[in-house]
């Protein structure tokens, strides 16, 4: 059945098209499978709830805007009455009645692995003007000076708490003082009278969310959704987002603009009763342990492929978030990302832990990660515990603090064909990756991570065959361009340039345990002392970047010559390779090429189990039989100017 919602219709109506809905609210309540709802033009101020859901990817629910209708959903009311307090900085008294249950200007921020700040924190609420995000301040006399606390990095291993000066008084900031009955908030509007303005504030955690889990096969198409009141996500907690899927199955998430959630703007995450921020209500175990906890809860839950996860996330525009754009523990198995643009994803800075980034997944079991566009965040993409059978392809990552991080995890796991123009261009805490045909712009840091056991899974199953350490290597690391780099701040003794932070490993099984075995009879103190093998080849290195020590026909260039640029539509890479780099050649890379991982013991495949082919290029283009180095099939000697991204 088709029903539609305008803002000229009534929730008593019959939610046709002559007789519309007034509220998206009340197609969720009666929508069963195969029904679809189009929202008309207009902005609708709720918390959409779907009640009920899709039969399967063909019988599904779907909630759509209306052709070429502009449909916005916000978490957030218009404010007027505003007094003035002191010079630019002004006030408004608000009844606590007006938030119902949910009053984001006295919850803070705060759970697992977060940070900073502490006492005070930071609050979920938010204050906007024309759109704009203000910053919290800790007193009405920070609104009133003109400085605000932020907090970051400076560079990847320190945070820092400090005041950004402002003697111009131009930072938007805002304050709020909570008492029994009423909310005030104190906000500093430059020259601009904030009842002449659109000023709005968060009062929603929510935009799109079941209140209840298990609402599969539900389509979201086409809207912008903005100023959400979503809290912190570790992976701990009850994930939860702007907009998210609650522990369910097939949604779409497609073609939407979503941008300014507070902390999470899109969620595929874990429900409450694997856990919910113990470590930090209780504090009898780390979050490490209560984190491995969740997934044997899980899968006493009824964690796995028929229940959860297979989502598709496609072709969203996702910014200015405090924590990410993208955010999933346990819940996101199976699913794709692709298609959307990332940007300005905890660049804020109000609060820093250890959560951030554009795309931020646990246990992201056979997940797709491809053809997006990732740049200006704190970190692009982090894939945390248990990154099996995901592969991470044909992605754009430009001016993030982090391009892409793999931790604690075991492998297979796939990194080809991307683009990384970052300093940074990949942090490697974890084992069994397979990192080819790429572009690296940047250095890698590599390391061991031997007091956190975590999970390993049969094949495309949760089921957990066992937990381990991570030892560090088992990875395969060929037909890449290194492209080097000045010599920045050494972040780590570990760090390089190319491959060179692989010294010292085997080069085979066989070498492996021979060297195991060569140390006498013991057990597992013996394979720490030795390095897992790495398998390295035909790679090119420019600018300084040092080779593995043992990898064979190694081709070092002078600077390679390639340039990113956006102009706003279209993004472009100018890229010019040598004839001696354009020679470096070699079948096409395959499962049969890779094998299997030493730990989970499993191939290097695609989530069918049928053999993984990489076969095509970032533009999707064949490869040839003897394949190209880098990203970039069939370039020619000479610059190349490649279209890589159009909006």
């Amino acid at each position: 059945m088709e029903y539609h919602v305008s803002k000229t219709g009534k929730d008593t109506n019959k939610g046709s098209k002559d007789s519309p809905f007034l509220t998206i609210s009340k197609a969720a309540k009666v929508m069963i499978a195969g029904d679809c709802v189009y929202v008309h033009e207009g902005v609708y101020r709720e918390w959409v709830k779907p009640e009920n859901s899709g039969a399967s990817n063909s019988n599904r629910i779907t909630y759509k805007a209306y052709e070429n209708d502009h449909v916005e959903l916000k978490g957030s009311e218009i404010i007027k009455g505003w007094e003035k307090y002191k010079d630019n900085t002004w006030k408004v008294t608000i009844s606590n009645d007006f938030f119902g249950d949910y009053n984001p200007y006295e919850t803070t921020i705060e759970g697992d692995w977060l940070l900073l700040p502490h006492n005070p924190c930071v609050h979920t609420g938010d204050v906007f003007l024309n759109g704009q995000s203000f910053y919290e301040a800790f007193s009405i006399e920070e609104v009133c000076e003109g400085k605000v606390r932020t907090q970051g990095q400076t560079n990847p291993w320190t945070y820092r708490e400090e005041y950004i000066p402002n003697p111009e008084n131009t930072v938007y900031k805002w304050f709020a003082a909570v008492d029994e009955e009423n909310t005030t908030i104190y906000a500093y509007f430059g020259d601009f009278d904030p009842n002449e303005e659109t000023v709005e504030i968060n009062v929603r955690e929510y935009v799109f969310f079941p209140t209840v889990y298990g609402r599969n096969y539900i389509t979201v198409s086409g809207f912008e959704m903005s100023q959400c009141a979503s809290k912190w996500a570790p992976p701990t907690s009850f994930q939860t987002g702007l907009l998210g899927t609650y522990w369910s199955k097939g949604w779409i998430i497609e073609n939407n603009h979503i941008h300014d959630a507070k902390c999470s703007a899109i969620c595929l995450g874990k429900e409450e009763t694997t856990g919910d921020n113990d470590c930090t209500k209780f504090g009898n175990k780390p979050g490490y342990q209560t984190q491995l906890e969740a997934v044997f809860k899980a899968r006493a839950l009824g964690w796995n492929f028929d229940t959860v996860g297979s989502h598709i996330v496609r072709n969203n525009i996702i910014h200015d978030c405090g924590q990410n754009g993208v955010v999933g523990h346990l819940g996101c198995i199976g699913s794709e990302i692709y298609g959307n643009e990332i940007y300005n994803i905890g660049m804020k800075h109000e609060y820093f832990g250890w959560e951030i980034g554009g795309i931020k997944l646990h246990a992201s079991l056979d997940v797709f990660i491809h053809n997006n566009y990732i740049h200006d965040c704190l970190l692009g993409t982090w894939l945390d515990w248990q990154a099996q059978g995901v592969r991470v392809s044909s992605n754009i990552y430009k001016n993030n603090i982090r391009g892409l991080m793999v931790e604690v995890s075991h492998g297979p796991y796939v990194v080809d064909n991307n683009i990384f123009d970052d300093e940074f261009t990949f942090e490697n805490a974890s084992q069994g990756g397979a990192f080819v045909h790429n572009l690296a712009g940047g250095f890698t840091v590599r390391y061991t991570v031997l007091n956190r056991s975590t999970p390993y899974h049969y094949p495309h199953s949760t089921r957990v065959l066992g937990t381990a350490l991570v030892y560090g290597c088992d990875d395969h690391v060929a037909m890449n361009l290194f492209a080097g780099g000045k010599e920045a701040e050494k972040y780590s003794d570990k760090h390089s340039y190319g491959t060179s932070h692989y010294n010292g490993a085997t080069l085979s099984m066989e070498e492996y345990i021979t060297k195991v075995r060569d140390m006498g009879y013991g057990d597992v103190e013996q394979y720490e002392q030795v390095m897992q093998p790495v398998y390295v080849w035909n790679n090119v290195y420019y600018n300084g970047a040092a080779s593995f020590e043992r990898e064979e026909n190694v081709l070092r260039e002078k600077e390679l010559a390639y340039k990113i640029t956006d102009d706003g539509k279209d993004v472009y890479i100018d890229i010019e390779l040598s004839k001696d780099a354009l020679k470096v050649k070699d079948d096409i890379i395959s499962s049969k090429t890779l094998g299997e991982t030493r730990i989970s013991q499993a191939r290097f495949e695609n989530p069918d189990g049928s053999d993984m082919y990489i076969d095509k290029d970032f533009l999707g283009n064949k490869r040839n039989d003897k394949t190209l180095v880098g990203p970039f099939e069939d370039l020619k000697e000479g610059n190349n100017r490649i279209l890589i991204w159009s909006r």
